[in-house]
């Protein structure tokens, strides 16, 4: 775990906010293998990975309006991502050991937990209840429950809201640029999670306040360490 040199101290947090592909879900793989069925079953090619992930974090639609600009197309490429991943979802994705022992130790250091996520919350709700973590959050908010999407700061100051928790006593953990800056906008610590879809250096160059290398040592780094947080591992 690292701080940037220009963090500011640690405020104390009564709420954290969790991404979850990459994150929590170990769904990188399939959203990979979603990206290149459409991309293949439209476009006729695969386009290389670091485009088809680049904007991963973003509301899905958006991001297939950055791969192409003729809209119709991008409508086509949605339709197939969403075909393929809605029918393979169940069978691939999984999550990061450790997961649900993370989010305990934090609830049980006295934070309120939410989830804040691009996905609709049809498919939300299905990740979270095959990863066991319906238990687990205080909010959950979805590219549905808002009007403007990461990198803006709206779905975490709607999750903060919902919970009366304000920005400065809260911390956004998530594993894309776009995360990290939805948190620096809403004035919340912004965590970079380096085990999902963003390099570590994409991370840094989006000037999070503090960067963590596994999702065991979140509970340490926001100072909510428990023993039960000791068996997670991210990536």
């Amino acid at each position: 775990m690292t701080r940037s040199d220009a963090a500011r101290p640690a405020p104390r947090l009564e709420a954290v906010l969790f991404d979850f592909d990459g994150t929590l879900a170990d769904s990188i793989p399939h959203i990979r293998a979603s990206f290149r069925h459409a991309s293949r079953a439209v476009l006729g090619r695969e386009l290389p990975d670091e485009v088809l992930l680049r904007n991963v974090g973003m509301p899905l639609a958006a991001q297939m309006r950055i791969l192409v600009e003729d809209e119709a197309l991008a409508e086509r490429l949605l339709q197939e991502y969403r075909a393929y991943n809605h029918a393979t979802h169940d069978e691939m994705v999984r999550a990061f050991p450790g997961a649900h022992d993370v989010l305990m130790a934090v609830k049980e250091a006295g934070a309120r937990l939410g989830l804040v996520t691009s996905k609709s919350r049809a498919i939300a709700e299905r990740g979270i209840a095959l990863l066991e973590m319906s238990d687990a959050f205080d909010v959950v908010v979805t590219a549905d429950d808002v009007a403007a999407h990461k990198p803006d700061p709206t779905p975490l100051l709607h999750a903060l809201g919902a919970i009366g928790v304000p920005p400065e006593h809260a911390a956004y953990v998530g594993d894309s640029p776009a995360d990290v800056a939805s948190a620096k906008a809403a004035g919340a610590l912004a965590v970079a999670a380096t085990w999902g879809v963003a390099s570590r250096e994409r991370l840094i160059e989006a000037g999070p306040d503090v960067v963590v290398e596994s999702l065991a040592d979140v509970p340490a780094a926001l100072g909510l360490a428990t023993a039960r947080g000791s068996t997670a591992r991210g990536g």
